[in-house]
């Protein structure tokens, strides 16, 4: 069967969804996956409710979103296969800023996000937690990270919110270093496979292989390394040098980013929908049923 598959955009901890189809997984299952690019972030969903592409790739904060924004209908999206199941940000610091915790945010210039905004909401909820409003931090927030990095480097601002490969060039360069991972607040559910109802009704064996595959992803790593997932999707990377790739693979595989399974967590869930619900991005949280595809929700 032939599926297209919208990518979200490029991106490093996207990796587990280059290897399946570059190790032949899904065509090993009787599916021809072919990669669609998205102009933008999120751009494919449109794509999608075009009858254009399948499925894509992101994160459950759309399936959120579209629930706050519209009734249960055939386009609803639902999310399924869970491949990065922890936050994939850090904090970068500069290279003199030493002993760094959350509350010393509000004494510093930060630079967040402006690419996507799930990492900014998740900030946001880690500071709540901690009592810390949020509109206390002085904070940039209209460059890229790319841009953001050089602004680090320049001494225009004390941290920036980064993913790699901007936390490992930082290091590489002296220009910073992490003060602050994301991923130890515990699950946050960051990135799944999406598409509508009406097309998990009619391609739902598909989509249920698709996600089931992921779970060959975590063996494969732990057998074959950084290293040699770095030669296997590199060149989807051309502006990265090898050794650095290999690096920031490594850095994720450490800190368990990749759930890489069928089910999307609840926790983690949870996490996410509290995370957008107390920055008013969205003004009511849908049922963790409501949003995942039957078949791919966690046991209670």
């Amino acid at each position: 069967m032939k599926i297209r598959l919208a990518e979200n955009f490029r991106a490093v901890f996207y990796a587990p969804f280059y290897a399946c189809l570059a190790l032949g997984w899904f065509r090993d299952r009787g599916l021809e996956v072919s990669l669609v690019d998205s102009p933008s972030p999120g751009a494919g969903i449109a794509d999608m409710l075009k009858g254009e592409v399948h499925l894509v790739w992101g994160g459950p904060m759309r399936v959120l979103k579209d629930r706050d924004q519209s009734p249960p209908g055939p386009h609803s999206l639902l999310a399924f296969g869970e491949v990065a199941g922890r936050d994939p940000f850090y904090l970068v610091g500069r290279s003199d800023l030493k002993r760094f915790e959350l509350p010393a945010l509000t004494g510093l210039q930060v630079a967040t996000v402006s690419e996507v905004v799930t990492p900014w909401l998740c900030l946001q909820q880690d500071l709540r937690d901690l009592g810390i409003d949020p509109g206390l931090i002085s904070r940039r927030t209209d460059a890229s990270m790319e841009d953001n990095l050089r602004a680090l480097a320049l001494g225009e601002i004390d941290v920036a919110q980064l993913f790699e490969p901007f936390v490992s060039l930082a290091e590489r360069d002296g220009i910073g270093h992490p003060v602050h991972a994301a991923h130890t607040r515990g699950p946050t559910a960051y990135t799944t496979f999406l598409s509508t109802a009406k097309n998990s009704e009619r391609y739902g064996a598909a989509f249920q292989t698709m996600a089931s595959t992921l779970d060959q992803f975590r063996p494969w790593l732990e057998a074959e390394g950084p290293r040699e997932l770095s030669r296997l999707v590199g060149h989807l990377y051309p502006q990265l040098a090898p050794d650095l790739l290999e690096q920031c693979f490594t850095r994720y595989q450490q800190t368990a980013i990749w759930s890489c399974r069928p089910q999307v967590s609840r926790a983690g869930f949870h996490r996410l929908a509290q995370s957008l619900l107390s920055a008013n991005f969205i003004l009511k949280a849908a049922a963790y049923e409501d949003c995942v595809a039957p078949w791919a929700q966690a046991p209670l």
